[in-house]
């Protein structure tokens, strides 16, 4: 029978980490800006989640909330204003943007040093993706290396994989193709398909790694049919409680990050 892996545990005690820290500042708190462009009922409760866990750890949240028919040109000066405010220490663009902005562009326009989300081409390397951050968690937590394992990543973001594999060659795992995911011990799924994810596209004793998240008729789902794989995979992180709450914990641990080498 497959075992889950807590993300929210794993938060919590990322979370404990990072107020402990913030309370020893006496007073001094890191501060993360958060634009959000247009109505999107989803990016509006992710927004939500980030304030509220800012509120909690003692790092605060400044959101920038923009209008769906701002212009590109609208979008860029507040981020201009924000690289040159000595203040924020981090910022945070909610993706998805609406279509008509260019992303990359977006992304490439914030100070890398402030880059929490860690997708800006020129970041340094102390910032990391908080979702490559927690698949690298998961791992540490169930203990698994890559000694002569396959991993494969099914994704739509190559931003996402060129970040993910680099670090899981580092810790010694190969890769198989994607159309080969039943031949991998480590299966990770970024899609955002519901439910795409069955048995016979894993390996016996896999671990599953679902970052997909789709809402769907006020209900989230995951990637990965986890009744369906239950019975076939090892480990898995479910949707939600999986790795959603580590990244936000991340998050903020990239914004203190940034805090403490700036007050140096």
């Amino acid at each position: 029978m497959v075992k889950l892996i807590d993300g929210k545990k794993i938060a919590e005690k990322i979370k404990d980490e990072i107020t402990q820290e913030v309370f020893s500042l006496k007073g001094i708190r890191p501060n993360l800006a958060i634009i959000l462009v247009g109505e999107r009922e989803d990016s509006k409760l992710y927004v939500s989640l980030k304030e509220k866990e800012g509120k909690k750890i003692g790092i605060d949240t400044h959101l920038y909330a923009l209008e769906s028919d701002t212009s590109e040109k609208d979008l860029l000066q507040v981020i201009k204003f924000l690289n040159q405010d000595d203040l924020i220490d981090g910022i945070l663009i909610q993706l998805p943007l609406p279509k008509k902005f260019n992303t990359d562009k977006i992304i490439s326009a914030i100070n890398p040093e402030k880059d929490v989300d860690g997708f800006h081409p020129h970041k340094p390397d102390y910032i990391k993706s908080p979702v490559l951050l927690s698949v690298l968690a998961c791992l540490d937590e169930i203990k698994m290396n890559g000694n002569e394992k396959t991993a494969c990543i099914l994704r739509n973001s190559e931003v996402f994989e060129q970040g993910i594999i680099k670090d899981l060659k580092e810790r010694g795992f190969s890769f198989c193709e994607k159309d080969e995911s039943y031949k991998a011990d480590l299966l990770i799924s970024a899609l955002g398909a519901p439910h795409i994810i069955k048995k016979e596209m894993i390996k016996e004793g896999a671990v599953v790694i679902d970052i997909g998240i789709t809402k769907k008729d006020k209900k989230v789902y995951g990637d990965v049919d986890i009744d369906d794989v239950k019975d076939k995979a090892a480990y898995i992180t479910p949707v939600p409680g999986g790795i959603g709450p580590m990244t936000i914990a991340f998050l903020f641990k990239n914004v203190l990050e940034i805090f403490k080498r700036k007050s140096e």
